[in-house]
């Protein structure tokens, strides 16, 4: 496996990064974060201009046809700079199942309009937790999506249900929704925002530079041709997605831990005690070493990981490598946040520095798609629940 990026993608790393500095600096982040809708509509065109929207998708659907790594590099230079733009939820999660299912006309119109920038899609992917363990007692219950045909007719259905955590959903043009049926067979169907019936309610959260918000369907009639996907296409394509989009939300929070040691060492440099920068401190030294060990270690497992996901592995290996990433991103990511505010001293906890935007950004994303957790399980699981080979 080739883990150097070549002259190409180092081209698109270098220009995404040098884009964003300036496109997406602090400032403008604090502004729009703090805004209604929380988009930078700006900045989301320029990505549209720019191709990015489509970085992934076929070139057949309007896009660029380039890789996951193309995609990750991306992504990596998005969280560092926290840019309040749907990327993930759009370019990534709902470009990866439109993909998926793309021999439906719906499908691939969407697809071509998603690539191109005119729309903004979103995926409810559920979210996942381990087998046993009890929601919050203060979590309110949700209705199971449930896809039911109207008065007989196949042609006609009725969608009932909730989505209670769904990304970029109050801006987005349509929506991505599973749901069952009665018999327990998987459905995904491809729903506009403004049907009648849908209902978006924006959530607050932690992290005010990612928007989410929860999706309800009271009786949603649609027709067939709204349904792109069925059975265990679905099932499949569902799991693929998730592991696709674990390795594209670890390059974002490499790109957070990156941009934590990188306002640490500047902190430290022109913070001076006893007439010497705090930099030049062995334990200061030794702290922002652990933080560069941690980020560099999980830069190389995602690297690997989207170089692999572009092999078309199997699931159980694409599983397997978006763990790795998974895992050691987060904590990457966590540990350098939370770093970034110690190193910071008792500013770091103030509103006026950065650091905190990105401890928040870090904590929210560690329980998305799964938590380390739910992780680490599937790989036991994989390891540890095989038959025995015969002596």
């Amino acid at each position: 496996m080739e883990l150097v990026l070549s002259e190409e993608q180092q081209h698109i790393a270098d220009s995404a990064e040098i884009f964003l500095a300036k496109a997406s600096a602090m400032p403008s982040v604090r502004a729009i974060s703090q805004g209604a809708d929380g988009l930078d509509l700006k900045l989301w065109q320029a990505m549209a201009e720019l191709g990015w929207c489509g970085v992934a998708v076929p070139d057949s659907t309007g896009g660029l046809g380039l890789g996951q790594i193309e995609r990750v590099l991306l992504q990596e230079q998005l969280g560092r700079r926290l840019s309040c733009v749907p990327f993930f939820d759009s370019a990534v999660l709902a470009a990866d199942a439109l993909h998926g299912v793309a021999h439906h006309p719906m499908a691939r119109l969407w697809l071509e309009r998603l690539a191109s920038g005119q729309a903004i899609l979103t995926l409810a992917l559920p979210e996942v937790s381990l087998p046993g363990v009890r929601a919050p007692s203060d979590a309110r219950p949700h209705v199971e999506p449930l896809a039911k045909p109207l008065g007989g007719d196949p042609s006609r259905w009725t969608l009932t249900g909730e989505w209670p955590w769904v990304g970029s959903a109050a801006m987005a043009h349509a929506m991505l929704l599973p749901a069952q049926t009665e018999s327990g067979e998987s459905l995904l169907w491809l729903v506009p925002a403004d049907t009648p019936g849908l209902q978006v309610q924006a959530l607050q959260t932690l992290d005010a530079t990612r928007r989410v918000a929860c999706v309800t369907a009271h009786a949603l009639t649609l027709d067939d041709s709204a349904c792109v996907g069925r059975g265990p296409l679905v099932d499949e394509l569902m799991r693929r997605v998730r592991c696709q989009g674990a390795i594209a939300l670890a390059a974002e929070q490499v790109g957070v831990a990156q941009q934590c040691l990188d306002l640490t060492l500047a902190y430290t440099l022109q913070r001076h005690q006893f007439d010497k920068p705090l930099a030049s401190f062995q334990a200061v030294k030794h702290r922002c070493a652990q933080m560069l060990v941690a980020l560099e270690s999980a830069r190389s497992a995602v690297y690997g990981a989207a170089c692999m996901a572009d092999t078309q592995p199997d699931l159980p290996a694409l599983l397997f490598y978006a763990a790795q990433a998974r895992v050691s991103a987060t904590q990457a990511a966590l540990f350098c946040s939370r770093e970034a505010i110690q190193l910071h001293g008792g500013v770091g906890f103030t509103w006026e520095f950065d650091p905190h935007f990105y401890l928040r950004r870090a904590q929210a994303t560690s329980q998305r798609l799964g938590a380390v957790s739910w992780w680490l399980e599937q790989v036991a699981r994989q390891l540890l629940d095989t038959p025995e080979e015969p002596a």
